[in-house]
């Protein structure tokens, strides 16, 4: 157990050292911890660097220790009748958007729990699942990766939108705003529109306040989610460019399959969260 604890915290702190600090124990007891886990399974699991990152044979045992540490609190919780000391951390990815809008008042219905956000993009959030990064996360991904359960949340909803003062917006000319360089939710979308793969200029906004801002200033279209287009476009700061066209992406949620009161009750609060905002 303790070395499976150790490999866990050398992995989420990043070396040696500050695993140490977390554990109250010298770097050598780490190093040690280290060396005896990887002479019983045979392998190297640690690639020491800065930061410390696991080698493919250790990436097995990412989700392995996060599952046991987990479970580990639960037990104790329910042998002392209730959680005591530190919050149980739970680490969740989830799309920009989705932050952005509904996700984040699933987390107020969990007040004993702490969380670790990771952001991706929605195709790409089953990475982190798959490497045993995170618990659990929502992802456009319906296939459930292996060692995890999914369920459907539901579609969001985006609109193109141009500020009024870009003037007249043509899809192959026309600069378009994408988050980073993953999101491919705009030349989706100008693909169903035009039946045309274009190459308009790309501006890269990866915040998504400052995406939406960016759009409000003019600096060019893109799409965005329903639940902010929606206001902007009543105020007159955004208008719609193909009104009756828009896209639905799909969502999901998947997390680890194990019997865990926690990941339940966060996979309760999520689905309530998403019930009253996707469609």
């Amino acid at each position: 157990m303790d070395q499976l604890s150790t490999f866990q915290a050398v992995i989420e702190e990043g070396s040696f050292e500050a695993a140490a600090r977390r554990l109250h124990v010298t770097p050598s007891a780490v190093s040690q911890r280290i060396k005896a886990l990887e002479q019983e399974v045979g392998q190297v699991l640690v690639r020491r660097g800065k930061p410390c990152t696991p080698t493919s044979a250790g990436s097995a045992f990412v989700r392995l220790a996060g599952q046991v540490s987990l479970l580990s609190r639960e037990a104790l919780a329910a042998a002392r009748g209730g959680l005591s000391g530190d919050r149980v951390r739970v680490s969740v990815v989830v799309n920009a958007d989705s932050l952005h809008t509904w996700f984040m008042p699933a987390l107020t219905r969990l007040p004993s729990l702490a969380f670790d956000l990771h952001q991706d993009d929605q195709d790409h959030t089953t990475d982190l699942l798959r490497a045993g990064t995170v618990m659990a996360g929502v992802t456009s991904q319906h296939v459930a990766v292996q060692g995890c359960r999914v369920s459907r949340l539901g579609a969001m909803r985006y609109l193109a939108v141009a500020a009024p003062s870009l003037g007249p917006v043509d899809f192959a000319t026309t600069p378009v705003i994408l988050l980073n360089r993953k999101d491919q939710l705009q030349h989706r979308f100008m693909s169903s529109v035009t039946r045309r793969r274009l190459d308009p200029p790309i501006h890269y906004v990866p915040a998504a306040a400052a995406f939406v801002e960016a759009i409000r200033l003019g600096l060019g279209w893109a799409l965005v989610p329903e639940q902010i287009a929606s206001e902007d476009i009543a105020a007159g700061r955004l208008a719609e460019l193909t009104p009756g066209r828009h896209l639905d992406v799909p969502l999901y949620w998947q997390c680890w399959r194990i019997d865990s009161p926690v990941l339940t009750d966060l996979t309760e609060a999520v689905k309530q969260a998403a019930e009253s905002a996707l469609r």
